[in-house]
């Protein structure tokens, strides 16, 4: 790799030829503030936060924008430069409405955090009238408040550059400009896939997940309600972060054990619904494959990417597997076998879910989604909105013991664990289609060739003379180029993954949210993927058919994989919508 030697504050540093100052400087240990930079998606120094003196140079360059060259002598901290910095949060401050003791971001927000490193007096430059809320909260799973917005455009490139949606933009101009929808329309009368990749770029509170929580305590409080709850897979991985712990620690038995001093009647596993998603998942794809089913399967678990196909690609939509998603299962399950067991009305019963995504809130309102006219989900909430009410509760989340789930839907596999993570599902799948197919116990549960971030992964297998290819992605703008490689007849496969957010669940619209300068340097993706595969390197139990919870519900309820009374309880079908068909109300 080509390197060239430059200066930064004074110290000689040698980097990759080709990198910015603002990868140069992370290099050399200094951070330099940012605002609007989101590496590979949205690079075009709007803020002017990361301008930097250059020796030699006419003008102070945009350290986000800036490649350096041989010899090149940068300044990030002058006096002049931090007064720079300084007026410029001041003028941004002066069009943001001061709402930070209410903020859901306050102490989570960047733009409160370089104010506060910058010394900045908000009421400076303030409007001679205080500013009022600017809200949309005509979604499910978001609202926005555009006078906290500082127009630094990360939404509108992450909706477009990963997400390929680009249902948002900057209306208007000059003081005028504003960040909305096509002529203005409220968020639900586009085709928003509701994945929530906006709010975890969002440096401020302009963008935040609506709030369900009340609606938990409220269940939690009514002496009348069987309260139950189930985490999903990435959520004992990214959890810790909202309490300060490294980034991938998995702390699934203090989140039980925090979930339980919430007061849950019952603490289940949504990895346990994993399990059973590949059990009906892998029997359909044999199905599909032994009797010309139509192929290639693609997998339901990404409610984000289920929107965005029947949006956008509704030509797939006798592609995707009929399985609910694992929240789906669960809520199902939940109300009807273990209702059962129990006897307790399902009625009586409240589902809550703990999801990475806030696509999970719009999965959770689809009347194709229920029984006997029950939502098999409640409530969903994102990893955010529990952290929030642990610390409401008083709850001294590092000092809690580490606790397991309660039995008959609380054991789940290690191919439970890695769905969370890209390539998760397919490995999971993977593993039980071998043996269901094959007839022969697989000794190396690994498939790598479905591991990491990459755009789209391909592989091939050989299930006992039969070949199946297959192909996973993450990310819609990737989804959608692997779609029109497949219609055009490029591509060709039996069986695909799509995952809506780029990484998986792991990088989840209702995930922790990392500032700018995490995000830039350090893959979270990866990072919080470890964690889970870790754990299913470490268990006995990987492969989700030995699973004996899931044993016990075929061999006592349901039968066998896509029985009929399989089929009543744990699949459904999915609906085209066009662009701007077949729009939600808010709840």
């Amino acid at each position: 790799m080509e390197t060239i030697k430059m200066k930064i504050n004074g110290l000689e540093v040698e980097v990759p030829a080709g990198s910015t100052i603002l990868e140069a400087a992370e290099i050399a240990g200094v951070r330099i503030p940012t605002l609007c930079y989101m590496k590979d998606i949205n690079a075009i120094g709007a803020c002017r936060m990361c301008v930097v003196e250059v020796k030699g140079a006419r003008s102070n360059p945009a350290a986000c924008l800036q490649v350096v060259s041989e010899g090149m002598e940068v300044q990030t901290n002058t006096p002049a430069l931090r007064e720079s910095r300084k007026k410029t949060m001041e003028l941004l401050l002066s069009n943001h409405r001061l709402d930070c003791l209410g903020c859901v971001r306050s102490g989570n927000c960047e733009f409160q955090q370089l104010s506060q490193e910058y010394g900045c007096d908000p009421e400076k430059y303030a409007p001679p009238t205080p500013l009022k809320p600017d809200i949309d909260d005509s979604a499910i799973h978001l609202v926005r408040d555009n006078s906290k917005c500082i127009l630094c455009r990360r939404c509108v490139a992450v909706c477009k550059a990963n997400q390929h949606v680009a249902v948002i933009g900057a209306n208007e101009r000059g003081f005028k400009t504003h960040i909305g929808s096509a002529f203005d329309l409220p968020l639900n009368q586009t085709s928003c896939v509701n994945c929530g990749q906006c709010i975890a770029v969002c440096p401020t509170g302009a963008l935040t997940e609506r709030d369900d929580t009340e609606k938990v305590w409220k269940a939690l409080a009514d002496p009348t309600k069987h309260v139950i709850v189930g985490p999903a897979p990435s959520v004992r991985a990214q959890l810790g972060e909202c309490f300060g712990l490294p980034i991938g620690t998995n702390v699934e038995g203090k989140l039980i054990a925090a979930l339980r001093r919430l007061g849950f009647d019952r603490v289940f596993d949504v990895d346990h619904a994993a399990d059973v998603t590949i059990m009906e998942e892998g029997t359909e794809l044999l199905d599909r494959l032994q009797n010309g089913g139509k192929l290639p399967m693609i997998t339901s678990c990404s409610p984000g990417w289920i929107k965005f196909c029947e949006h956008y690609y509704p030509e797939f939509i006798p592609n995707l597997s009929t399985c609910k998603s694992p929240q789906g299962m669960f809520g199902a399950l939940c109300k009807t076998y273990y209702a059962e067991k129990s006897g307790i009305d399902p009625k009586d019963i409240v589902v809550v879910s703990i999801m990475p995504c806030t696509a999970k809130k719009f999965e959770a309102s689809r009347p194709e989604l229920s029984e006997n006219g029950l939502p098999d989900i409640d409530v969903s909430l994102t990893t955010r909105e529990l952290a929030r009410m642990i610390r409401r509760a008083g709850i001294e989340f590092e000092k809690l013991p580490d606790e397991q789930c309660d039995p008959l839907l609380g054991i789940a596999s290690g191919a439970g664990h890695i769905f969370g993570a890209t390539g998760g599902v397919m490995e999971a799948a993977l593993r039980t289609v071998y043996e269901k197919v094959t007839g022969e116990t697989l000794e190396k549960v690994d498939f790598h060739a479905v591991r990491g971030v990459e755009a789209i992964k391909e592989a091939e297998y050989d299930l006992n003379g039969v070949k199946v290819r297959v192909a996973v992605t993450s990310g819609l703008e990737n989804a959608s180029k692997l779609l029109d490689m497949v219609k055009s007849g490029e591509k060709s496969y039996e069986f695909i993954e799509v995952m809506a957010c780029p990484g998986g669940c792991v990088n989840g619209g209702g995930q922790p949210i990392q500032p700018g300068y995490i995000r830039n340097f350090v893959d979270l993706r990866k990072e919080r993927a470890a964690a889970l595969y870790s754990e299913d390197a470490g268990m006995q139990l990987r492969k989700s058919h030995e699973n004996p919870e899931v044993k016990a519900i075929y061999d006592e309820y349901l039968g066998a994989p896509n029985s009929h009374k399989a089929h009543e309880i744990l699949h459904t079908h999915y609906t085209e919508r066009g662009v701007f068909k077949g729009l939600y109300q808010k709840p």
